[in-house]
């Protein structure tokens, strides 16, 4: 009997339909290629506790082929009390590690932890890195606040640092289902004790304090500790736009009129921030009390060109308190008042990027001394002002008119001399458009291009400064010498021409670009920029009969330059140390501040603490001990 492989042809040995097969089952099988290696991130990556203490990280391994081995090192060597962990396999796994400080440490001394991942392919991640420094001085516990609505009275106090996730709430305000305007529930106080840190966590989106319609801030540092907020990341990595902000909702008098109903709104970017009482407005309302606060590295973007603000007022009423607040690298406006009562005083917009004081919704109050410094390289694309008034964003007749006085405000810009290369998108000291009356007086603004700027494109700001309901008074203006032709950057126009100081020389060429005005009064052409390829073009109109220049002249003062008020140049950048803000014996802004009489306006005086001087500064410097100017590596953790 014949074998049967005898009927197969055979290839080297190998039946041709055996070898044939194996050949297919080859040509079938693909290389496989292992998933990317393990990556590892410690959440903190420094901290710091006394000799003894026990401190804790959160270690996160991502690990697609699955979680091996988690190796430590202590200084570079294996430490029986922190061993390996043995991971289970995941892709993605927590580590809680404890580490417990040597007794003997000393003061000083640091421990590097070190984190190595191993996966199942024996891939191995990068290093991550703990550092642990022996303190007398032990960091804080952080307590993460969750998203969501408090809605019972709580107390936040100085022993901890809390940490914001997401849009917290006080108090609730919502619009029911099926209805039509958002009804405020919950009336809800938090306090938070002098000293507290509160960092507003990165991410998407970025932590924010809310305060609804009805509910109460009570946040009341003092100069020696005051209350920060600040962004959580470690210091040398915190930048404008970290986090959300704080945000103000009353239900004071706004002008308003839409959906929500007469006198309701919600704040841009449709967060559920509504503000106003619309027919149960009161203007005396209370959304609690602020003072000695710092708000630093705010202006989360909720949607492209709607960013949250440092400090957001919205139809925030007279009975609220507000003080001694510094607001710092804001991503958009520093403070923004949405309608509302409120008043004022002692507040600092440091380093924002779009306006320092922006009004707008029939804001009425009134703020006393303010300080705005800006820094050269930081402006907006929307333009970048010391003041931006509107009474609306259309320039209604809308009423309550948007009719705020700000008194005794230093206004700082970013040219600290003709040298010094600022932002294209710097514009104004003040910008005063859509039909706003808003007030300033008794005020210093300098080194801006273009000092005042009075813009009829939309409403009647001009006619407003002619009536008389828009009032300038009593200020100083001051150039920076040797900027172009009259210290504002550009070559001087007739009436600046009899402005005595002013140099006359058309065609200097100091500073680049070339731009602005002294104080215009004007319309913008349809669809154009004021500062269009760098030079200042608006369609001159008059005020009284005069250009906007004579007329401004009348009741204030302007200087070429502002050196001739004896004021410190490092008040331009204080990142180098403590600014001098006081004004040198002998300056004209030590005298001169009115605050009855005035030619035009109304009660212009109401409210107002009476001083000799014109601008934020006397002889008390009130900035001292609350005030950080530069915090980019300042600890909070401790």
């Amino acid at each position: 009997m014949k074998s049967r492989l005898s009927k197969f042809i055979f290839l080297g040995g190998i039946p041709v339909v055996l070898f044939l097969l194996m050949m297919g089952l080859s040509s079938c099988t693909e290389t496989k290629t292992n998933k990317p290696a393990p990556t590892v991130a410690v959440n903190p990556t420094t901290t710091s506790g006394l000799a003894g203490a026990v401190v804790t990280a959160s270690v996160q391994i991502d690990s697609p082929e699955g979680g091996n081995l988690l190796s430590i090192l202590v200084n570079g060597q294996a430490n029986s009390t922190l061993p390996d962990v043995t991971l289970d396999g995941s892709a993605s796994q927590t580590v809680n590690v404890n580490f417990t400080i040597p007794n003997n440490a000393a003061n000083g001394n640091t421990f590097l932890i070190t984190f190595q991942a191993t996966d199942k392919k024996s891939q191995a991640s990068q290093l991550a890195t703990l550092l642990v420094t022996v303190s007398a001085i032990p960091n804080k516990p952080i307590i993460d606040v969750p998203a969501g609505n408090i809605t019972t009275n709580t107390t936040w106090t100085r022993g901890n640092i809390y940490r914001l996730n997401g849009f917290v709430r006080v108090g609730t305000d919502a619009i029911p289902s099926g209805g039509t305007s958002p009804i405020s529930s919950n009336s809800t106080t938090l306090t938070i004790e002098s000293g507290t840190v509160i960092y507003g966590k990165t991410g998407t989106p970025g932590g924010t304090l809310i305060i609804h319609r009805g509910s109460r801030l009570v946040a009341n540092g003092t100069a020696s500790q005051p209350i920060i907020f600040t962004s959580d990341k470690v210091p040398g990595q915190k930048k404008s736009g970290d986090w959300g902000g704080v945000v103000l909702c009353g239900n004071s008098t706004i002008n308003n009129v839409g959906a929500l109903g007469a006198g309701i709104a919600e704040l841009e970017g449709g967060y559920g921030g509504y503000y106003g009482g619309g027919a149960s407005a009161s203007a005396t309302d209370n959304s609690g009390s602020l003072s000695y606060v710092r708000i630093e590295y705010a202006g989360y973007p909720i949607n492209p060109n709607q960013e949250l603000n440092g400090l957001t007022l919205g139809g925030v009423g007279s009975g609220t308190s507000l003080s001694f607040i510094q607001v710092t690298y804001a991503n958009d406006d520093s403070f923004e008042w949405f309608g509302g009562t409120v008043n004022a005083t002692n507040i600092i917009a440091y380093k924002g990027i779009d306006d320092d004081f922006d009004t707008d919704n029939g804001y009425s109050g009134r703020v006393q001394f303010g300080l705005g410094i800006r820094d050269a390289i930081i402006s907006d694309q929307s333009g970048s002002n010391g003041f931006e008034s509107d009474n609306d964003g259309t320039g209604s007749n809308n009423t309550p008119v948007t009719s705020a006085v700000f008194s005794n405000m230093t206004i700082i810009g970013p040219k600290a001399s003709a040298g010094t290369t600022i932002g294209t998108q710097f514009q104004n000291g003040a910008h005063l458009r859509r039909n706003t009356q808003q007030d300033i007086i008794n005020s210093f603004i300098t080194a801006y291009p273009t000092g005042f700027f009075i813009d009829g494109t939309n409403g009647g700001a001009i006619t407003n400064a002619t009536n008389g309901t828009l009032v300038l008074n009593n200020n100083v203006l001051a150039g920076v010498g040797s900027w172009g032709g009259n210290g504002f950057g550009t070559a001087t126009t007739a009436d600046e021409n009899n402005v005595p100081g002013l140099p006359n020389s058309p065609n200097s060429n100091f500073g680049a670009p070339p731009r602005g005005r002294i104080v215009s009064a004007g319309a913008i052409a349809s669809g154009s920029n004021p500062f269009q390829n760098g030079v200042f073009t608006v369609t001159e109109q008059q005020i009284n009969s005069q250009n906007a220049l004579p007329w401004f002249r009348t009741n204030n003062t302007v200087l070429a330059n502002a050196s001739t008020l004896n004021i410190n140049s490092n008040i331009f950048e204080p990142l180098n140390g403590t600014p001098t803000l006081l004004p040198g014996a002998g300056s004209p802004l030590l005298t001169g501040a009115v605050f009855t009489n005035f030619p035009t306006g109304a009660n212009i005086n109401a409210g107002f603490q009476a001083v000799d001087y014109e601008g934020a500064f006397g002889t008390t410097d009130w900035t001292i001990g609350w005030v950080n100017w530069n915090p980019a590596l300042t600890d909070y953790s401790k």
